[in-house]
């Protein structure tokens, strides 16, 4: 199965790209100049096609290529407006444990009864809850507004993830791929047409220095490489298996402890963990959970 050694590197790169924004981000921004920003790094991706090729899609292909291209900027969006209100701590593991539950719910409805197995369902409960585990803090605590916005982000990106694959059926990873970037690029250009938008888009926040500066370019370097590899798993791994791809999402949670755990060690001012031996049970607890998750699957 290569779409886990693809989905595994993607998480992997994920989480370097999340320990970059760890160590240089500081302080909220506007969720729409995050997601301009995203879309245009993401769009870079058109600088492939004299080298990839790619073809013109037909059809039906049409529409689903503009939903899951639509489906990511309204997931990134939702996703950045919730973190602009709310602590990292209350969003992302709420979303990571919504959104495989909405994917496997729309793959159900696609597949009929013949969607997961008994063991593919025990499998999936347990990286499941070793991925939610791994994410929460100690103060983790959800209100209503923080659940709403998390749900409709995770609804987003689940239904993103499933348009994405039915695109895959019938396209080449580069076709779909670049062409649902390309979407991604129009969508987030139309945040120009609004004079709020275009003006917090423009104006520089933040200067960073030299050392900053690598370490952002790094940052971005690794997360459009992650979601490369993330989409090239989705084109990859089987209809049943997406919601259990998604589960496995802990693995990017386990990278980034392990890295924040050695930075921490060897430059204790570069990043600054909290780490406590309540912290460190819960996330060995989450990584044996997520062990046992992955040799259920596949031994």
């Amino acid at each position: 199965m290569l779409w886990i050694l693809v989905i595994t590197l993607a998480y992997f790169c994920f989480a370097l790209a999340s320990l970059g924004d760890r160590i240089i981000l500081s302080g909220p921004s506007q969720p729409h100049s995050y997601t301009f920003f995203v879309g245009i790094l993401s769009a870079a991706v058109i600088l492939l096609i004299p080298f990839v090729g790619i073809s013109v899609p037909q059809g039906i292909l049409w529409l689903w290529i503009i939903l899951a291209a639509l489906f990511n900027i309204l997931g990134i969006y939702t996703m950045f407006s919730a973190l602009n209100v709310f602590d990292v701590s209350k969003i992302i593991p709420t979303i990571g444990a919504l959104q495989p539950i909405f994917v496997v719910i729309f793959s159900f409805l696609i597949l009929g009864e013949d969607a997961m197995e008994s063991r593919q369902i025990f499998a999936f409960i347990i990286l499941l809850l070793g991925s939610v585990l791994i994410s929460i803090e100690k103060n983790y605590r959800v209100t209503r507004r923080s659940l709403k916005l998390s749900f409709f982000a995770a609804l987003f990106f689940s239904l993103e993830m499933i348009f994405a694959k039915i695109v895959y059926l019938d396209l080449a990873f580069w076709d779909g791929f670049i062409w649902m970037k390309i979407f991604g690029l129009v969508f987030v250009m139309s945040f120009l047409f609004n004079k709020t938008f275009r003006r917090d888009i423009f104006k520089v926040d933040q200067k960073l220095d030299k050392k900053n500066s690598i370490i952002f370019f790094l940052g971005q370097g690794f997360g459009g490489l992650a979601n490369i590899l993330q989409g090239w798993a989705i084109s990859l791994v089987p209809l049943a298996y997406l919601g259990i791809m998604n589960a496995m999402k802990g693995l990017q949670y386990v990278f980034l402890f392990i890295f924040a755990l050695i930075i921490s060690a060897a430059f204790p001012k570069l990043l600054n963990e909290k780490t406590s031996k309540t912290i460190i049970i819960q996330r060995i607890i989450a990584i044996i959970l997520i062990v046992i998750g992955l040799l259920v699957l596949f031994l």
